[in-house]
């Protein structure tokens, strides 16, 4: 047994296997006078059929932190791993700061490792051994800022083809440059080819299983995920179909050896996973809806399950734990045995969730992305990133495209604002028409340009019912956007240009645009399971919330139907 894995337990321990149809042997012997503490010894039967409990939460990671979809491609990977360094370096520093810090909860989603002062070693530890197992990303970093400083440089608006031979070599054959429309000289990424290269690190992709017990999690941004004796840590590739199987033994029965086997677990691991699982099932699949309407559910934030003529179609997957106690809410239990299309609407994690998408990866059939801008460093591939998750039929769809679905049809549609005016083009909204019924779903898109609604509207016609993310005061751009920057903003620029979605105006204008039958006010981030996500906790006072609720009265004034959604809810068309 590996030292390394061995410390992972309260030691001594001892485990051994058995094809007995035994549960679980457990016998402790406490140290005798002047004598060293004896093992303790496990006897696991490899045979016992388990399920895993329904509140065994599977936490992707990525070097130790909470893997999102920027720490896949690998160039966007390369640049938080550096942010990591700096925020990791920074608590070490002051380490205090950052202690109390994230003890205020106005703070939350600030830049504050998340860690007592008394664990300042196990973070050193982590840092260190970054500097040496990122070394590879980390030098793609340093390639990337040479690259922009020779273009800055060089590139005066003769060709640039000389500078290819002066391209830093970790970029070399990676990159193309070329003059924007204003003359500007940039770079563009080979990103199919970064995913073949030694820049993509797939072995610092990892599983982190426990039992969630509540919502609380540390904010995913700023804080790693430090080793803890009480978890199971899996060195487990985030594609491997180990995943769906681990999923599927929420509600199949498996022998506790094939999970063993399948997640390649030491043998100092076993009690660990044995913890996990339980004799009797506590999950289950929903039955599909054979209503004739069209059944509409809320699952929290921007999720939102349409069912109707034996067809699903859910939007922006992230959801809640069975069991997690606190609000009322839909689970993993409530949803259908198959997911026919999962529609992504924007590649912010709170949008494109990986810790979701790998528990439904087995449900589903297809799953649409916006396009991105090929090759930019700020707007990486969601269909090249879901397809190296293991997802296997990825559609990207560009603006007004339609795909007919039986019985219906889902369109994307433009979408505005909420990403800092960056050149990013992977983000779209839809609407999905289904039962001879049609849904609008705007994500965050912040209605600055009412005339590109009407645009639509002319082409596609009133809706039924409208959903209308309202988070119209955002994070600045930097906080998602600042690792990617290779020339960081101003401050000033920085809080001017923040992660916006629609106020009042914006989303009354749209109501009025579509005329639809009812109004539904969501993505607001509210739902505790969202916490370690965003960050985000409003008040009364928040201008979030007093945006929505003179939405809600607006709507309510002339009797079309508005509500802001919290936890679950449900609807019929």
């Amino acid at each position: 047994m590996p030292a390394a894995s061995a410390s992972r337990l309260r030691l001594p321990v001892r485990v051994e296997f058995s094809t007995r149809p035994l549960l679980l042997g457990v016998r402790t012997t406490g140290p005798l006078p002047g004598k060293a503490r004896k093992p303790r010894r496990f006897v696991v039967s490899v045979d016992r059929q388990v399920f895993l409990k329904r509140n065994v939460v599977l936490d992707p990671l990525f070097n130790h932190w909470y893997a999102w979809t920027h720490l896949i491609s690998p160039a966007t990977a390369a640049l938080n791993v550096a942010n990591h360094v700096k925020i990791m370096k920074s608590f070490l520093a002051n380490p205090e700061v950052h202690e109390d810090a994230a003890k205020d909860p106005q703070m939350m989603g600030g830049p504050f490792l998340d860690c007592p002062v008394d664990q300042s070693d196990r973070v050193a530890a982590l840092l260190e051994r970054t500097l040496v197992t990122q070394a590879k990303p980390l030098e793609l970093v340093e390639a990337l800022k040479g690259l922009d400083a020779l273009l800055a440089k060089e590139g005066q608006g003769l060709s640039l083809e000389s500078l290819y031979a002066r391209v830093p070599a970790p970029l070399r054959g990676y990159v193309e440059l070329f003059y924007d429309q204003e003359n500007r000289p940039t770079f563009r990424l080979f990103e199919s080819l970064l995913y073949r290269s030694p820049f993509y690190n797939r072995g610092a992709q990892a599983l982190e299983l426990f039992e969630s017990g509540a919502d609380g999690r540390p904010f995913m941004l700023s804080t790693p995920r430090l080793e803890d004796p009480t978890r199971l840590h899996v060195s487990l590739t985030l594609d491997s179909p180990a995943i769906d199987a681990l999923v599927r033994a929420k509600w199949t029965a498996t022998s506790l050896g094939t999970l063993r086997d399948s997640l390649h677990l030491t043998a100092a691991q076993v009690p660990l996973l044995d913890a996990l699982v339980t004799d009797t099932c506590e999950s289950r699949v929903s039955e599909p809806y054979r209503g004739e309407q069209v059944r509409v559910r809320y699952f929290g934030h921007a999720c939102v399950l349409m069912e109707a003529g034996g067809v699903s179609v859910i939007t922006d997957p992230i959801i809640s734990y069975d069991d997690a106690g606190g609000i009322d809410r839909y689970s993993f239990s409530d949803l259908p045995e198959t997911l026919d299309y999962v529609l992504i609407t924007h590649n912010h994690q709170d949008h494109a969730q990986i810790e979701t998408l790998l528990h439904l990866r087995h449900r589903v059939k297809t799953v649409l992305v916006p396009r991105n801008d090929s090759g930019s460093l700020l707007d990486p591939s969601l269909k090249l990133t879901l397809e190296h998750l293991g997802f296997r039929n990825v559609v990207a769809v560009d603006d007004l495209q339609t795909l007919d679905i039986p019985g219906g049809s889902i369109m994307a549609l433009p979408f505005l604002g909420e990403h800092g005016d960056l050149l990013i083009r992977a983000k779209t909204g839809y609407i999905v028409s289904m039962g001879g019924r049609s849904v609008l779903f705007a994500a965050d898109s912040r209605n600055m340009e009412p005339e590109l609604y009407a645009h639509v509207h002319r082409w596609v016609g009133d809706v039924d019912m409208m959903f209308v993310g309202m988070e119209c005061e955002g994070a600045p751009g930097s906080w998602v956007y600042g690792p990617l920057m290779l020339r960081p903003l101003t401050r000033k620029m920085d809080q001017a240009r923040r992660l916006n979605g629609s106020g009042f105006e914006q989303a009354a204008s749209l109501v009025k645009q579509f005329n639809p039958r009812s109004v539904w006010v969501y993505a607001m981030a509210q739902e505790p399971w969202l916490r370690h996500v965003l960050g985000l906790a409003y008040t009364p006072e928040s201008i979030q919330i007093i945006e929505s609720d003179r939405l809600v009265k607006h709507c309510r004034e002339r009797e079309l139907p508005c509500e802001r959604l919290y936890g679950r809810s449900e609807m019929v068309l």
